[in-house]
């Protein structure tokens, strides 16, 4: 796979940090192969103490090269990384371009020593007629055979993998600063990686990270398997002054509309979107699900937690007829689950989502959010886990989970809307609903803050097995939204995870 839209987002957020500076003028003398710098010793403990002294000094934005803005991303796509320069049994870099125009480091590390890749044009092969490469702008990791990639390091802080299904989606981030704040967000970038090879298909990548707020030392081991790729990510960070708002282990997405939204999208195709929901598993043992929409303004949703299990942005419909998409497949997008190791303490899972017309626009975050904002001067550090699959960690067989959701008008049926209301309609499925019916006390609990219930009912949905139907006409307060909490129980026995979800007025 070739770099596509998830790194255009990241650079055109990477363009926002400040005005553009010269860069350094390319080498021009051609190598005959790749050669490396000369060895230098290089740790884990050592990246951390050179994260730590430029935290200590100012700021200073990467390096742009202003000819980069030459080539736009029909012109990147001309020029490819020559296969008999791969480096470390897999690595292929990126050039640079307009949407990625600030070059980083690379380095190869073996045995404790790392060497640097120095940028020659002849790493690159550019069509007659094109720009001529001008730098390095990431890397990739290419799978066995040479013929697609895994995993991805391009723009700001961003990363990727492509998943157990060879199909890229989400991206992650190194880390999020003031997201959803108004004019404030800042984009951290890598500046520098340093790889070395673990496995046939597994990489250690330490990266520097740098921004006007942080610097920080990242070490992201990352294999690739037959169920996707496992990701372990220790984040060391260092403040050069406070944060509103850290968002630890982000993730990003894009929702233009799903089965429950049609009217949001103009598209043919039924479905648009890389996820589908927030899936979260609480300290406490809770599982909720949030449905991702495409919302009319921008939206904040904050789920306090202590010492979260788990959170990520999943895609649960893995049905190619549901998108009918025969190039994107976004059937075939990676879910993202998120594992805190350690004590993460109090803080909130936030999801922050703004309103988008087309699929080239990611417009989903989730992160965590410490409730202990970062003060200048402090050093935190973050380990977790990132889990990129096609099966769903939350599903199991104790609870029944969400399949479906939908919002139309409230009312009966055929008849006249009822006005200043919208009807949400939830379906679940799950092996803890075999066998009951109507019979058998199954109820549903909804609440709602910032609105009124009117009708509610539940029951099973005829012909379907183990599959039971929630519907509910909300009321909401002004133009929205309101929040509704809804799970299906027998008794006191919860039977499903809890649902929430914004209900708008159109």
């Amino acid at each position: 796979m070739h770099a596509n839209r998830r790194e255009l987002v990241a650079a055109f957020a990477a363009l926002g940090l400040a005005p553009a500076i010269a860069g350094r003028a390319p080498a021009q003398a051609a190598p005959a192969g790749v050669k490396l710098g000369k060895p230098e010793p290089f740790s884990w403990d050592a990246l951390q103490s050179r994260a730590e002294s430029l935290a200590r000094r100012p700021y200073r934005p990467q390096a742009k090269v202003e000819a980069a803005a030459a080539i736009d991303y029909d012109a990147v796509g001309t020029i490819r990384y020559r296969d008999d320069q791969t480096l470390a049994g897999g690595i292929r870099l990126f050039p640079l371009g307009r949407y990625a125009p600030n070059p980083v480091g690379i380095h190869i590390v073996e045995g404790g020593q790392a060497r640097t890749v120095p940028f020659f044009p002849s790493l690159f092969t550019a069509e007659a007629g094109h720009a001529p490469p001008l730098g390095i702008a990431g890397f990739r990791a290419m799978t066995a055979d040479g013929k697609s990639d895994w995993l991805a390091f391009q723009g700001a802080s961003y990363f990727r993998t492509a998943g157990a299904q060879d199909q890229y989606g989400l991206s992650a981030r190194g880390i999020a600063i003031d997201t959803g704040i108004d004019g404030r967000e800042e984009f951290p970038a890598f500046t520098d990686f340093w790889i070395e090879r673990t496995g046939a298909q597994s990489y250690t990548v330490h990266a520097l990270l740098d921004g006007p707020s942080v610097t920080g030392a990242y070490r992201i081991e990352s294999a690739k398997g037959a169920g996707g790729v496992e990701q372990r990510i220790s984040a060391v960070l260092f403040f050069r002054r406070d944060v509103e708002r850290l968002g630890i282990a982000p993730a990003t997405s894009m929702f233009w509309y799903g089965e429950g939204n049609r009217a949001g999208g103009s598209d043919w195709r039924p479905e648009i979107h890389d996820s589908d929901g927030l899936a979260l598993l609480t300290g406490a043992g809770e599982r909720l699900w949030r449905p991702l929409v495409n919302p009319p303004r921008p939206t904040l949703d904050s789920f306090a937690d202590t010492n979260p299990r788990g959170f990520g942005l999943l895609q649960r419909d893995r049905a190619f007829d549901h998108y009918q998409d025969d190039g994107a497949f976004y059937d075939r997008r990676a879910n993202l689950w998120v594992q805190p190791q350690g004590d993460w303490g109090r803080g909130q899972v936030m999801l922050y989502a703004f309103p988008t017309a087309s699929e080239t626009v990611d417009n989903i975050v989730a992160f965590w959010n410490p409730a202990d904002a970062p003060k200048a001067g402090q050093k935190r550090q973050f380990d977790y886990r990132l889990s990129w699959g096609s099966t769903d960690p939350t599903v199991g067989p104790a609870a029944a989970h969400a399949v479906d959701s939908w919002t139309g008008a409230a009312g009966r049926p055929g008849a006249e809307p009822t006005p200043g209301a919208r009807k949400l309609v939830v379906d679940f499925i799950g092996s803890v609903l075999a066998g009951l019916d109507r019979q058998s006390g199954v109820t549903a609990e909804i609440g709602v803050s910032r609105g009124k219930l009117l009708t509610q009912a539940a029951y099973p949905v005829v012909g379907q097995a183990n599959r039971w139907r929630v519907t509910a006409d909300i009321a909401p307060e002004g133009q929205g939204p309101a929040d509704v909490r809804l799970f299906l129980k027998r008794g006191d026995t919860a039977l499903t995870e809890t649902v929430l979800m914004p209900v708008f007025l159109p």
